[in-house]
């Protein structure tokens, strides 16, 4: 085929003597154009299978350097989504890129099984066959919950091999191994041996519809409709006396007021405050029977305000006297309906020194304690009305401001116990008199067992009405934290827990110390410093990670519930843990021999307590939260295993996991090794539908990829992920995927040129030096690219990577370089410099090209490089290929930058002609080029602009274009003037010339082909 024709083009007989298409070099493969990857994908995994090629892998890289990305742990409960298929590509690309660059890069699979999820599924079979689960022996339950974790692994076993991961999916790891579950024991007895583990009675997010503890990880936010309340506090002391409070009442404070007022105050503002009351605003009305303060700051600015006129049903009427942040009193006021008048400033120290009453005293029987008001940072007057109601029971900041003034409150007398409002199942208790078992009817609820709201915000509320305590109520759409599971919305409730330390001292304790430990030596300071010394792509995760790190509380290990690696600790009635070398060694050896089972079997207690039964030690039954089993896969998983490494080179999930897989597996490993488990961190986005909008099922936007797999094939999916940002939020649909089958579809045909071509590649070598320079800039592009490529590796930029492999492919190759070179390798004689060195470039494009998009679209590369050698095990067996450095030549590449620019003026003016109908193909083409630009012409000097432009002549002039020329406005001082070719047209190349019939052996064709069709002759090919 000559020059101007396109892909598998083929050329009709002209002479009734000889079939020139015959006598062409013309491509020739069985690669087909059509992908047909739904079929061609399961049969190249099962190949794989066959030929073992995880094995055959781990064997060849024998004795490199280890290249370790660790898995993070997908959850065994139901198939692959495309978060999992994001996930599983790109991890999949890292350890295949960096095998195939001279590592053993060895990807060992694991599954997250323990946990509320499986539990929460077996307890559905439960209720729908109206079963208790609690009826059944603990061991029958968990074995039902090891089965349905174990037939996951197997569904997303196969469907992650569906995606082309290669790795060790015989032996992977599990969290519910015997090993796992033993080494997950022996990594919190460490926490127990070293006293960072401790029982503690604090809020937590709770769970009411799963009845367990819920860690920061295990909770997302969605819109909530709350009941909001602002709540007065009367005032009953100034002086931080309590004494006379022990049994307040409302009518007996106000008497009080003065009194205690006139001892610290001028008689006028004790008149002023004779009456006023501290006005709080909540959206939870039912912590109200667990307030034990109220929380303001000093750096606000407070006001006393009196009520001048009202219009509510209900709430404060003229003559009340009432407290605000000076920023919040018009909104709340205006909430109410009042209109008022501000009296003057209530000064810091003058709150610093206030008591008040509670705003249910008297009811049940209850409430008549005093309600201190403590400083406290977390207060501030962006809204609600600058002072914050505190239940120490029911939220992180109002325990860490109660137990701050814990000692001050003391020395004035307060009851400092923190109350347990509300049981597990969302009702008052007996310390919420009023609101408990005592109140008519049973006891209020604040959410019951299908997460709906229940009755207690309601009576709170009618409570606080009754008592005249409510200055306004509203409501207010939020956001609240949900669990991610259950996806009902959670409480804060204060329950026995169990706790590590973050700001414990460990210094005494040498886990993980070292010389570069921080100072002080916390669990905290530990994990900062691991932060620092981590890479994270992209950056703005460690920033993300490490204000977690700052701000989090005692990690909470604790939950209630079956399925999981219990907290196999022995502790007394005080919380104080047994420290038994021989009881945790007892431990440790039936975990490993029958699994946590073990913990629960019958006659437990006995076995590990040995001769200690008798003494009074607790076996605690609570299970670890899923995050410690996970944050513990480094230590059985890359220490354990020879064919590992610890630490793991990279580590990569979703952003999410700053606050789950990446947060608890750097406390662990700090907490046992005092450093992170991990040098590199990798986050990528979440993938969003088409509109920008989450997927859901309920918006029927959902893409699954077992659905993209069997429409376009697995190799379209990564070749997605490959294209798009992945550190940010993606978006996927329809047009998305499409988009890159059409990017495929190009980067196949280049793919298939290239092996058609080489089917005439004889494997003869033409050096670097002897070849010409279009070949040479073709090696200079490709010294490029393998810097690029190598670079964008191991900077994770596979966007990057897939950009410029796909423009080289389509835009320099398809577009340029094979259209001009196909006239030399299809038409040239056999003995042609030009065809044998543009074979050799081919061949070099492939190797280099197949090569590196292996790790992106490892079926395609595969299909191809088979097709190619035929008696080759794998592409993926291969290495990179070796770019000699020498072949990188700026001067060259500036000179052809110029020449293309000039062959785009040409072709632009051909395209217009061939719209125009006046020629058909660019070789009834021979324009005049005018080139004004010195430089320019300058840079085509020996360079055949006709071959390069695919015309049968052109004629450069140096100089202005006429008016009427042909120019593009990108590039200047450049004028293109149609002419047509002259002379004959050959009948075997197609060119126009004046040679046509110079040899009189083969009349219908030029002179070169003549030749060419002599040496065929030679050869006996004709």
């Amino acid at each position: 085929m000559a020059r101007g024709h396109r892909h598998g083009e083929t050329m009709t007989d002209t002479s009734d003597k000889l079939d020139y298409s015959k006598t062409l070099y013309l491509p020739r493969t069985d690669f087909p154009m059509r992908a047909g990857l739904p079929a061609k994908e399961p049969q190249l995994v099962a190949r794989w299978e066959e030929l073992d090629l995880y094995r055959r892998l781990r064997e060849d890289a024998a004795g490199r350097p280890k290249f370790v990305l660790h898995d993070g742990p997908p959850y065994a409960n139901g198939n692959i989504h495309i978060g999992h298929a994001l996930n599983k590509i790109l991890k999949d690309v890292i350890t295949r890129s960096f095998q195939m660059r001279g590592y053993d890069s060895n990807y060992v699979p694991g599954w997250d099984c323990h946990g509320l999820p499986i539990e929460w599924k077996i307890e559905e079979q439960y209720r729908a066959k109206g079963l208790d689960k609690d009826q059944v022996p603990v061991n029958e339950f968990r074995k039902e919950c090891r089965d349905f974790a174990s037939h996951w692994i197997e569904v997303q076993t196969g469907e992650f091999k569906r995606l082309g991961v290669v790795g060790d999916f015989d032996d992977p790891y599990l969290t519910m191994s015997y090993h796992a579950e033993a080494r997950i024991a022996g990594e919190l007895l460490k926490f127990a041996m070293s006293d960072q583990l401790y029982r503690g009675s604090k809020p937590v997010m709770w769970s009411v519809v799963e009845r367990t503890a819920l860690a920061e990880a295990e909770v997302e936010y969605h819109d909530y409709e709350s009941d909001t309340v602002w709540v007065k506090f009367p005032v009953a002391s100034l002086t931080g006396d309590t004494s006379d409070l022990a049994a307040l009442d409302f009518e007996a404070a106000q008497k009080a007021v003065l009194a205690k007022v006139l001892e610290a105050t001028a008689a006028t503002e004790a008149h002023d405050l004779f009456g006023a009351s501290v006005v709080i605003w909540t959206t939870t009305p039912w912590t109200i029977p667990g307030n034990r303060a109220v929380s303001f700051s000093p750096r606000i600015d407070y006001g006393l305000y009196e009520v001048t006129a009202a219009e509510n049903d209900f709430g404060p009427q003229p003559g009340e006297r009432l407290i605000f942040a000076d920023a919040l009193a018009e909104e709340s006021f205006a909430k109410a309906k009042l209109a008022y008048k501000r009296l003057r400033a209530v000064s810091a120290d003058a709150l610093a020194a206030m008591t008040c009453a509670h705003p249910l005293n008297g009811l049940g029987g209850g409430y008549d304690f005093p309600v201190p008001l403590l400083a406290g940072a977390h207060v501030t007057d962006d809204a609600g009305t600058g002072f914050v109601h505190t239940a120490p029971g029911h939220g992180r900041e109002d325990f860490d401001a109660w137990m701050d003034a814990v000692k001050e409150l003391r020395e004035r007398g307060v009851d400092t116990a923190i109350p347990f409002t509300v049981d597990d199942a969302g009702f008052f208790t007996r310390d919420a008199p009023g609101f408990g078992p005592d109140r008519e009817g049973g006891p209020a609820r604040v959410i019951d067992d299908n997460g709906k709201k229940g009755d207690a915000n309601k009576a709170v509320i009618e409570a606080l009405i009754a008592r005249d305590m409510l200055f306004a109520r509203g409501r207010l759409k939020h956001q609240y934290p949900h669990s991610w599971r259950s996806k009902k919305p959670v409480i804060f409730r204060n329950t026995p827990q169990w706790f590590v330390h973050m700001d414990k001292e460990l210094d005494e304790f040498g886990l993980g110390q070292s010389d570069q430990s921080p100072k002080p030596d916390t669990l905290r300071t530990r994990a900062l410093a691991a932060i620092d010394a981590t890479r994270f792509v992209p950056a703005a995760g460690q920033t993300r990670l490490r204000s977690m790190i700052e701000e989090r509380p005692d990690w909470v290990l604790s939950r209630q519930r079956a399925w999981g690696v219990p907290i196999c600790v022995f502790a007394d009635e005080n919380g104080d843990v047994l420290k038994d070398e021989a009881v945790n060694a007892r431990i440790l050896e039936a975990f490993e021999a029958e699994g946590a089972d073990a913990w629960f079997a019958d006659g437990a207690r006995e076995r590990f307590l040995g001769s200690r039964a008798n003494e009074p030690w607790q076996m605690v039954t609570d299970i670890l939260d899923v995050w410690f089993d996970s944050g513990s896969t480094h230590a059985f998983t890359l220490e354990d295993r020879p064919d590992m490494k610890w630490p793991a080179d990279v580590y990569l999930e979703g952003s999410d996991q700053h606050r789950g897989w990446f947060h608890s597996s750097l406390l662990e490993s700090c907490g046992t090794r005092g450093r992170a488990p991990y040098d590199t961190v990798i986050t990528h986005g979440f993938t969003m539908a088409e509109d920008g909008r989450k997927m859901s099922k309920s918006l029927g936007n959902q893409v699954l990829p077992q659905d993209v797999m069997a429409k376009s094939g697995a190799d379209i999916l990564r070749l997605w992920v490959m294209t798009t940002d992945y550190w940010e939020d993606q978006r996927l649909g329809q047009n998305v995927i499409q988009t890159n089958v059409d990017t495929y579809r190009k980067m196949r045909n280049t793919m298939r040129w290239m092996l058609g071509t080489l089917a005439h590649d004889e494997g003869e070598e033409v050096a670097a030096a002897d070849m010409p320079e279009l070949e040479r800039l073709m090696l200079h592009r490709l010294a490029e690219l393998d810097q690029i490529v190598r670079k964008g590796y191991d900077n994770f930029d596979f966007k990057r990577i897939a950009r410029s492999l796909s423009d080289f492919m389509v835009i320099d190759l398809s577009a340029f370089y094979f259209d001009v070179r196909k006239d030399a390798l299809y038409c040239d004689a056999p003995s042609s410099l030009r065809r044998r060195a543009a074979l050799v470039v081919v061949r070099r494009l492939f190797d280099a090209l197949v090569k590196w998009l292996a790790p992106m679209l490892p079926f395609t590369t595969e299909e191809a490089w088979l097709d190619r050698h035929g008696d080759a095990v794998s592409v993926h067996l291969e290495q990179f290929p070796d770019i000699p450095a020498e072949w990188r030549d700026e001067a060259l590449a500036a000179k052809w930058r110029k020449v293309r620019q000039v062959r785009r003026v040409v072709t632009g003016a051909l395209e217009l002609e061939r719209a125009n109908k006046t020629i058909g193909s660019s070789l009834e083409a021979a324009p005049k080029v005018f080139v004004a630009d010195a430089e320019l012409m300058a840079a085509l000097g020996g360079v055949d602009m006709a071959e390069i432009c695919i015309t049968s002549g052109i004629e450069l002039v140096g100089g202005e274009a006429p008016g009427d020329a042909f120019r593009l406005d990108e590039v200047t001082g450049v004028g293109v003037v149609f002419a047509r070719a002259g002379g004959v047209k050959c009948a075997r190349s197609w060119r126009y010339t004046d040679d046509v019939g110079s040899d009189q052996a083969f009349p219908e064709v030029s002179a070169r082909d003549a030749a060419a069709l002599r040496e065929l002759q030679a050869m006996g090919r004709l």
